[in-house]
């Protein structure tokens, strides 16, 4: 007699169909202990009278699942991945797959691929801590996370930069994105822009502590005691709020800007990845292709707020924009109308007469290109440069400090005829000969 391979489902059915045989059981009785249909159990008899034990095995055991991937679908999956994907992440891999190459594969189907191929390590389950998460805020626009992430973002295509992230703390949606060689007040401030002309005025900024943000020192900053860019969200009426800890990832802290510094993450994933497919290299180009990949990342990962509320506000008209996100600082015009700003001697040109103006205070505002322009009482005062002084030491921040010394030495890099191009040699190439007893001596 042929043994019978049956699993435990069907060896408990069979236990079952044994006792309805002997009497002990009714059918009713054993759709209920079976936990299936009176009719069900009726089909299930009948199969074990004429086929005994055998009748009770499943017809599909042996045969191939109708939901198995289709070989030639798996191979062309395997052999895109293997050309254009490998460090690509199962999820991100199987939406290109399916976007720009029309396969029909799962998720799911894409991580055993991988995985069987040794491309992706499955992660193990780590036993982790219960944090309390903060509640997202209810309306868009009510509370925007900022910060910046200093990344390869072109790989060794092009230099490192900083990406400048705005996202909605009730949606989850990107508000903007734009590459800056690092975190500085012009940056944000151009960051800003393109989120107001975009979305309006936000009730709130939550940020990090950096310099940009926070005086740090009671010795920086403006008379009331803002930095530049906090001045500027003042005259906005947009709030700052800073986070407590300086990376407050939502491992640490889940109730600070940790939805901000998750974005970078998947950030730092995803976008490398399609930088890397459009083949671009510079920040120039990146950012011409960031309001595309804005669009995409939106329809993808956004939730909806509680509140159909938008708490953002329109922008004034009178609201001059260059000039608020301007660097501004004071002065006081000497007797013979002059101020200094920058190492440079300013001299006021009026038709006025001069005692009018002397030791009055003028705010000097400077763009981002360094353009500068004097205003007194809001005036825009007419001036002349009286002198320019020696370079002297400036205080850079400890973020900039590798863009400063990289801009130092390409300034001071001498002409390709300097004699120092031309060191143990002479203008012509040939070597200098050298008195080795002249040397010694």
């Amino acid at each position: 007699m042929d043994a019978i391979q049956m699993s435990p489902k069907e060896i408990t059915r069979l236990e079952a169909m044994q006792r309805v045989k002997d009497r002990r059981m009714s059918q009713v009785e054993a759709a209920r202990q079976l936990g299936l249909s009176e009719r069900q159990v009726q089909r299930l008899w009948r199969s074990y009278r004429e086929r005994g034990a055998a009748g009770l095995v499943s017809k599909r055991r042996g045969r191939v699942g109708n939901h198995q991937l289709n070989a030639a679908v798996k191979r062309q999956a395997l052999d895109l991945i293997e050309k254009d994907y490998r460090d690509f992440g199962p999820t991100l891999a199987c939406e290109k797959l399916v976007e720009k190459h029309g396969l029909k594969i799962s998720v799911e189907s894409v991580r055993q691929l991988m995985i069987v191929e040794e491309l992706w390590k499955p992660r193990k389950k780590h036993s982790t801590k219960v944090h309390p998460m903060r509640e997202r805020r209810a309306c868009l626009g009510e509370l925007v996370q900022i910060d910046g992430s200093d990344y390869a973002w072109f790989e060794e295509r092009g230099p490192r930069c900083t990406l400048l992230v705005m996202i909605d703390d009730a949606t989850g949606r990107l508000g903007t994105l734009l590459f800056v060689p690092h975190e500085s007040f012009f940056g944000y401030g151009a960051a800003m822009q393109l989120y107001l002309a975009a979305h309006g005025r936000p009730g709130t900024l939550y940020s990090d502590k950096h310099g940009v943000f926070r005086v740090n020192m009671s010795s920086v900053g403006l008379e009331n005691n803002l930095t530049q860019f906090g001045r500027a969200m003042q005259d906005l009426e947009i709030q700052i709020i800073c986070a407590n800890s300086p990376q407050a990832t939502p491992s640490r802290c889940p109730a600070g800007k940790g939805r901000v510094e998750r974005a970078n993450e998947t950030l730092q994933d995803r976008l490398v990845k399609e930088l890397r497919l459009r083949n671009l290299s510079n920040m120039a180009n990146g950012n011409a292709f960031l309001p595309e990949f804005i669009d995409d990342y939106n329809s993808r990962f956004p939730v909806p707020p509680r509140s159909s509320f938008n708490f953002h506000r329109p922008l004034p008209s009178a609201f001059d924009l260059e000039q608020i996100f301007s660097w501004q600082e004071f002065r006081v015009l000497s007797n013979n109308l002059t101020l200094q700003y920058k190492n440079i001697v300013y001299q006021v040109q009026t038709s006025r007469p001069a005692y009018s103006l002397r030791k009055t205070p003028v705010r000097v505002c400077e763009n981002s290109l360094g353009v500068v322009c004097l205003f007194h009482k809001d005036q825009p005062l007419r001036y002349t440069i009286f002198n320019k002084q020696e370079r002297q030491a400036q205080v850079v921040p400890a973020k900039s400090i590798n863009l400063e010394l990289q801009n130092q030495s390409h300034a001071h890099e001498p002409a390709s005829k300097h004699p120092w191009h031309h060191y143990g040699s002479h203008l012509d190439g040939t070597p200098l000969q050298h008195d080795i007893s002249t040397l010694e001596n």
